[in-house]
């Protein structure tokens, strides 16, 4: 008889949540970490009194009232709300895209009327009924001067491909409004959890035992002989040994410093648009909590494709990964005793609120222990 019911793979927010709500019903689970502390990439660490993100901003933001709840009684969250600023060159751009962003960016343009015509102008003949790349759907929502000073560059240095060869999905996740809002998000609940999201993670893998420092892959054998069954958060290719080939990420990588002033940016976001700047953005940390410490913390984030080695941050899902995916999501299916969840272990992009809902909806359809 196996020692444990679940060996969960992963102490990020998905495997987390997954070894609270099956301690509550009544499984014994182990929990194996790769890296040397928990959280996954929503970990925070305390410098010089701030919490840092030290795999990239992470704001939590959803409409849905039960997942809010549910991340609620973990940790109480502030009323951060995001703001970013784009930088092109010397100049700087409320985003989202909104009434403050086109009256700076056309000096004639005092309605949103105005900035409607405006962009409507510049779509001109570039307007295409069915765009085909990302490109074209940018052109269509916000017309050239927009896409060429506050897309381009930022998304070629984020994905390392040209526009013209990347999806239109991708730039649909964009808000354009015709109003004085420089809310990023259009959810009803939005913040940070105060004290860091690590405190969070704490909680729900209070009770159960983790081991950090565990590569699940490289003992794969005498861990899977632990459990009954696998609950996986990494990526399903490796799992598979890439039996099919690799997909393709996205990864990042983190320049983070202490610098000796209260305020470097004054904004917790500031995204660099302009292609000859090698960082697409840079965070500084404190002020998502809006703290008043002496000194600040700051980091520059650096795009780069992902090899074998590389932590995998962003899937790549244009048509060719996503048959590629196919394949492994066919393969599986076949392991009837390991579930694959997570933005690695779905190969898809997930948001805090989705992964949240995601690992609950999995876990309602697993009977309490008799």
């Amino acid at each position: 008889m196996a020692e444990y019911d679940y060996l969960i793979v992963g102490s990020g927010l998905y495997g987390a949540i997954c070894a609270y709500e099956l301690k509550k019903k009544g499984y014994k689970t182990l929990v194996v970490e790769r890296r040397r502390h928990i959280g996954g990439n929503i970990y925070t660490e305390c410098v010089e009194g701030i919490n840092v993100h030290r795999y990239g901003a992470h704001i939590f933001h959803t409409s849905d009232k039960k997942v809010w709840d549910y991340v609620n009684s973990f940790a109480e969250f502030n009323n951060y709300v995001n703001c970013p600023v784009a930088r092109y060159k010397d100049e700087c751009y409320n985003l989202p895209f909104n009434m403050n962003t086109f009256t700076k960016l056309w000096k004639d343009v005092f309605t949103p009327a105005e900035a409607e015509k405006r962009i409507e102008e510049e779509r001109g003949q570039n307007y295409v009924a069915e765009p085909s790349d990302l490109e074209e759907q940018a052109i269509n929502l916000v017309g050239k001067t927009i896409y060429e000073k506050l897309i381009k560059g930022y998304t070629e240095k984020q994905w390392g491909r040209p526009c013209k060869e990347l999806p239109p999905s991708i730039i649909k996740r964009l808000p354009v409004r015709f109003v004085f809002d420089n809310n990023y998000f259009n959810d009803r609940y939005q913040g940070i959890p105060v004290g860091g999201y690590t405190a969070i993670i704490e909680k729900m893998l209070e009770g159960t035992e983790v081991r950090t420092c565990c590569d699940f892959l490289k003992h794969r054998e005498e861990l899977s002989a632990l459990a009954d069954k696998i609950i996986y958060t990494g990526a399903i290719d490796e799992f598979y040994d890439f039996e099919y080939g690799a997909l393709q990420y996205r990864s990042v990588r983190f320049e983070t410093e202490v610098l000796d002033m209260p305020n470097y940016q004054g904004n917790a976001v500031i995204n660099y648009t302009a292609a000859d700047v090698p960082y697409t953005r840079i965070i500084e940390h404190k002020h998502f909590e809006f703290g008043n410490q002496p000194k600040t913390v700051i980091s520059r984030e650096y795009s780069s494709e992902w090899k074998k080695g590389d932590e995998p941050y962003y899937p790549v899902n244009d048509a060719r990964n996503g048959e590629l995916y196919k394949k492994y999501l066919a393969l599986s299916q076949k392991d009837k005793n390991v579930f694959f969840g997570g933005r690695l272990g779905k190969y898809r992009y997930l948001d805090m609120d989705d992964t949240v809902a995601d690992a609950l909806s999995y876990l309602e359809g697993v009977p309490a222990k008799s």
